[in-house]
């Protein structure tokens, strides 16, 4: 049969024939090509003001830091409210905090206390927005095989985003500054918000339940998730990721300027380079048709992300430097976005906005600690080896998560069987082979 691109093309993005998806897919990539225009913008600012490493960690650790204080309680939010207007809230405040900073900059009044405080807030809104916008990802697709679709084109929205906004922010901050970055992403978060206005939702009836339940339903949530063996390992391994390897966005701008002797368009094109990787991962998640395969697959992405890290720490070239960190991009990009797929696919529903927080936590919440000690550790020990001991230590958790993947199977297939994910045991094939479980995870 020839090869057709028409019909790959078509079951990579398959969930956008849902309209509200396609509204969200829009409206969102808009947004987050601002968002991280004003996340490379704010670091090179705070490195040109400081010169401090530990400054870059601290800005870091302030808009990170709230994931992780209000994570449980933002997660049964995000179970009992409106998860649709939810969002249009979270957005509008963004948008609030990103012309604030915009304002305070091309003024020149800026100071980095204002750029801390202004992360506090915005990571306070993330705390609940992060949530609240994962969860919301299965009221736009109505069939549940398209979710794991829709969840690697979400990773797909993120990493197009990843590609275009730093090398943009890059030339706009090296011609004009950084103080515009910020005014266009207030101005992208217009597109989001139209967006979401424009769907058409089914109303989630709200949980009927008051405060005095608040920490019953957190510590069901709790007990839920860390109960049940492949939630729990698949938290762990993302928690070790995040803390010891993701840290390394935060060292950029000293890697980009001290050791390549760059400026921020340099930043900017490494920043870009791992959105390349990221989407090429993205895009190869979007067009599997199953999960089937993905838990065995996630300590290899890990492994190719915590490898690929320790030889960019070595690295003193530009162009060996860029391609290892669309090595980086990809690895990390595909370990999330399979954890995200495969934790959304074995979740209860009335517990995931509670499951997606701890994701979060695990994600972004422990990303400030990563931060602060990466900071303090780059200021002590040197970027280089910061980089080598954080990709050594994530190389170590990919191969316990690997030892325990036949612990995994044995408790995700009865589920992916009672939803339907694995066919061949009802159709007989399973005893006809003496297999009680297909080898795939």
């Amino acid at each position: 049969m020839p090869f057709k691109i028409s019909d790959n093309v078509k079951v990579v993005f398959r969930t956008l024939d849902y309209r509200n998806f396609r509204l969200f897919f829009a409206g969102q990539l808009i947004s987050l090509i601002g968002t991280w225009m004003e996340m490379i913008a704010m670091s090179w600012l705070v490195y040109r003001m400081t010169n401090s490493v530990f400054l870059l960690g601290i800005v870091g650790f302030s808009s990170q830091i709230p994931a992780f204080l209000l994570s449980p309680i933002t997660g049964v939010m995000a179970d009992r409210w409106d998860r649709h207007k939810t969002l249009i809230v979270t957005q509008t405040l963004s948008m609030v905090q990103a012309f604030t900073l915009a304002v305070l900059t091309l003024t020149g009044v800026v100071e980095v206390w204002h750029i801390i405080a202004l992360g506090i807030f915005l990571g306070c809104v993330n705390s609940l927005d992060m949530p609240a916008r994962q969860s919301f990802i299965v009221e736009m697709v109505e069939k549940k095989e398209n979710l794991s679709n829709a969840i690697a084109l979400n990773s797909l929205m993120f990493n197009a985003a990843r590609l275009i906004g730093p090398s943009l922010a890059g030339i706009v901050v090296a011609m004009i500054g950084e103080g515009p970055c910020f005014l266009l992403n207030g101005i992208s978060f217009f597109a989001v918000i139209a967006s979401l206005l424009a769907m058409k939702i089914n109303e989630r009836p709200a949980a009927n339940k008051g405060p005095a339940r608040l920490m019953e339903d957190i510590k069901e949530g709790f007990m839920y998730a860390f109960g049940f063996v492949p939630i729990r390992l698949i938290l762990f391994l993302l928690s070790v990721i995040s803390l010891m390897g993701a840290s390394y966005v935060v060292l950029m701008p000293v890697y980009a300027r001290d050791i390549l002797h760059g400026g921020p368009e340099a930043f900017g094109f490494l920043m870009s380079a791992a959105g390349i990787g990221a989407m090429a991962a993205t895009i190869y998640l979007a067009s599997r048709k199953s999960v089937l395969g993905l838990g065995r697959m996630m300590p290899i992405y890990s492994s190719i992300f915590a490898g690929a890290l320790i030889l960019f720490s070595m690295s003193r070239v530009l162009w060996l430097s860029l391609v290892l960190m669309v090595f980086i991009g990809y690895g990390f990009m595909a370990h999330m976005a399979a954890s995200n797929t495969i934790l959304q696919t074995i979740v209860d529903d009335d517990k995931r906005g509670r499951v997606m927080s701890l994701y979060v936590m695990s994600f972004i919440g422990v990303a400030p600690v990563g931060s602060l000690l990466a900071g303090s550790l780059a200021s002590t020990i040197g970027v280089t080896w910061t980089l080598i001991i954080g990709g050594v230590t994530c190389i170590g958790a990919s191969i316990y998560f690997a030892g325990k993947l036949p612990l995994i199977r044995q408790h995700i297939h009865p589920i992916y069987r009672k939803i339907g994910i694995i066919k061949e045991v009802a159709s007989g094939i399973g005893a006809a082979t003496g297999m009680s479980v297909p080898p795939e995870d």
